[in-house]
C-alpha cells in the first residue's frame, strides 16, 4: 500500500514537472536565428516578385504598342535613363533630402504637439466633447486643402510646408493615441491607483505604455499623413528659394510633358514612403506587439 502511495506521489510530481516545463518553454522567448533562406523566402522574395511583375506588364504594355505614346507612357528604361542622369549630375540625393528632412522635421513636430494633445483629450471629458469631433473632422479633410490658406497666411517658404504636415498630421496622432488610451483594461488603472500611480505617474507608468499599439498605428498613419500632405504643397507652392523636393520635381516634369520624369518622381515618393515606414516605423509596431505576447515567431 506504502509503495503504490509512493509511485503515485512520484508519479504526480513528475506530471507537475512535466507542466511546469512546458509553460516555462512557452514563456521563455526565441533567441534562435531565422535562417537567411527563410528570411528571403518569406519577406525578401515576395515583394520582389510583385516588383518584376509590374515591370513585365508595364514592358508589355510598351513593347507590344498597347500603349503606343511615349508622352503617355515611358518604357521602364526611359525611366531608368532619367534616374541614372540625375544621379550622375549628383541632383538625385538632393531631391530625395530636400524632402525627406522636411517631412521627418515637420513629423516630429507633430509628434510633440499630438502626444499631450491625445493625452488631453483622451483623459479629460470636457475637452473631448468639445475637441474630438474637430480632431476627427481634421483627420478626413484632405491636406492640401491647407495649402491655400497657408501660402496666404505664411507665404512660400519652409513655414508653410510645416504648417501643412503639422495640419495633416497632428489629428492622426491625437486620435490614435485617444484609441490606445480607450483600450486600456480599466483593470489596470486601478491596480495602478491601488500602487499609488496617480496623476503624471499613472500617466506615464499605466496609460502610456498600456496604449502603445494604438499609439503606434496613430504614429504610422500620422507618418502618411505628414508625406501626403508635403508632396501637396511642393506640388502647389513652388517657389526657387524652397529648392526642389521630389514634390517640385513631380510638377517640374508635368509643366514639362516629360512622363520620364513625373515616372521618376513617383517611384522615388513611393520609395521613400516604403523605405521609413520598413527601417522606423515596422521595427516598432514588431517590437510592441512582441513586448505584449501578440507577435510570436513561426
Amino acid at each position: 500500500m506504502a509503495s503504490t502511495d509512493s509511485t503515485t506521489v512520484a508519479k504526480d510530481g513528475s506530471d507537475l514537472a512535466g507542466l511546469e516545463a512546458g509553460l516555462d518553454a512557452l514563456e521563455t522567448r526565441q533567441t534562435l536565428r531565422t535562417p537567411f533562406r527563410q528570411t528571403f523566402v518569406q519577406k525578401i522574395l515576395p515583394p520582389l516578385l510583385a516588383v518584376a511583375l509590374v515591370l513585365a506588364v508595364w514592358q508589355a504594355l510598351v513593347s507590344f504598342k498597347i500603349v503606343d505614346d511615349p508622352a503617355k507612357l515611358p518604357a521602364p528604361s526611359a525611366v531608368w535613363d532619367v534616374v541614372r542622369t540625375a544621379w550622375l549630375q549628383g541632383e538625385l540625393l538632393g531631391y530625395i533630402w530636400t524632402s525627406v528632412s522636411r517631412g521627418l522635421l515637420g513629423f516630429c513636430l507633430a509628434l510633440v504637439i499630438g502626444t499631450p494633445l491625445g493625452l488631453i483629450v483622451a483623459r479629460v471629458k470636457f475637452i473631448r466633447a468639445a475637441i474630438g469631433p474637430i480632431l476627427s473632422g481634421l483627420q478626413s479633410l484632405p491636406s492640401v486643402a491647407w495649402v491655400p490658406p497657408a501660402v496666404i497666411w505664411l507665404g512660400l517658404n519652409n513655414s508653410m510646408m510645416y504648417a501643412v504636415i503639422l495640419l495633416g498630421a497632428v489629428p492622426s496622432i491625437a486620435n490614435g493615441l485617444v484609441s490606445g488610451v480607450d483600450q486600456v483594461p480599466p483593470l489596470f488603472l486601478r491596480a495602478g491607483r491601488t500602487l499609488g500611480a496617480t496623476g503624471l505617474k499613472g500617466t506615464w507608468h499605466i496609460v502610456l505604455p498600456a496604449a502603445l499599439p494604438g499609439y503606434v498605428a496613430g504614429l504610422k498613419q500620422g507618418w502618411a499623413f505628414s508625406w501626403r500632405s508635403l508632396m501637396a504643397a511642393e506640388i502647389i507652392a513652388s517657389f526657387p528659394d524652397l529648392g526642389v523636393g521630389l514634390g517640385q520635381l513631380l510638377e517640374n516634369g508635368r509643366n514639362a510633358s516629360d512622363m520620364a520624369m513625373v515616372f521618376e518622381a513617383i517611384l522615388l515618393i513611393l520609395v521613400v514612403g516604403i523605405a521609413i515606414d520598413l527601417l522606423i516605423f515596422s521595427p516598432l509596431e514588431r517590437w510592441v506587439l512582441r513586448s505584449r505576447g501578440l507577435l510570436v515567431k513561426s
